[in-house]
């Protein structure tokens, strides 16, 4: 069943997402080579409760830090440790919140120092495609939209659309209905009403569309090796249009 929000929800969900909009942007200035994806997580984790708001990820289903931080060929749910963070990687960064009982999701992915042409191009499609998705994301439209918008940008450039990964409905749990896929057809999915809050999220391979999960049971990772990026917005469907709401 989807649920549609309030305006008054629509707020507190814009909240927390804000929060976690503002760890990414702490993210971005305090990521660096050398740094362990734990110590960047430790990060994380404070500032979000500086905000007075609750780390969203840690302990869901038992994920045992407060990100989930994806490096290179990792497509999501890395978990923090002892890796380093080298010069040259993409390290995608995916953060939850809760605020006053509402959840707030988003997620980016950064270039660390100098990266090659391939991982910057990869970067700003990825980009493109989640900017697509969101303008289908009206009053009116089928969700369908969105994943066609997603699909079309990203494998305009060769890229491989994760399949087997969706986004997903957001409000007082972290994953309601209905399913985002970032793939398929426009007459597919149901009919976006003013109220619905979703997370749009792309993850998008520049090799193929394939994964794998390894033995640590969390760690999604594409089946050849290829890098990974991933951004994510959390969005409201309203009368007026779509209404980001993972914004600084």
């Amino acid at each position: 069943m989807i649920l549609l929000k309030s305006k008054t929800e629509i707020e507190t969900l814009r909240r927390a997402a804000r929060v976690v909009a503002q760890t990414l942007d702490m993210v971005e200035a305090e990521l660096r080579p050398g740094m362990t994806t734990g110590k960047l997580d430790e990060l994380i984790e404070s500032f979000i409760r500086s905000q007075g708001a609750i780390p969203g990820f840690k302990g869901y289903q038992g994920f045992p830090a407060s990100a989930c931080i994806s490096i290179d060929d990792e497509v999501v749910h890395g978990i923090p440790g002892k890796r380093e963070i080298r010069e040259g990687e993409i390290v995608s960064v995916d953060v939850g919140t809760v605020v006053d009982d509402y959840y707030g999701d988003s997620a980016r992915t950064f270039a660390v120092g100098e990266v090659s042409e391939e991982k910057r191009r990869l970067l700003e499609y990825t980009r493109k495609s989640l900017e697509a998705g969101i303008d289908k994301a009206r009053n009116g439209n089928k969700l369908g939209e969105i994943s066609a918008a997603v699909q079309e940008v990203a494998e305009s450039q060769g890229y491989g659309v994760v399949r087997q990964l969706v986004g997903h409905g957001i409000g007082r749990s972290m994953h309601e209905e209905p399913q985002v896929p970032n793939f398929g057809s426009v007459q597919e999915g149901p009919v976006l009403k003013t109220g619905m809050v979703i997370c749009i999220e792309p993850m998008i391979n520049m090799g193929t569309y394939e994964v794998k999960t390894l033995p640590d049971g969390w760690t999604v990772v594409s089946a050849d090796g290829s890098p990974s990026a991933h951004f994510e917005h959390q969005v409201a469907i309203t009368d007026d249009g779509p209404d980001i709401l993972s914004l600084a």
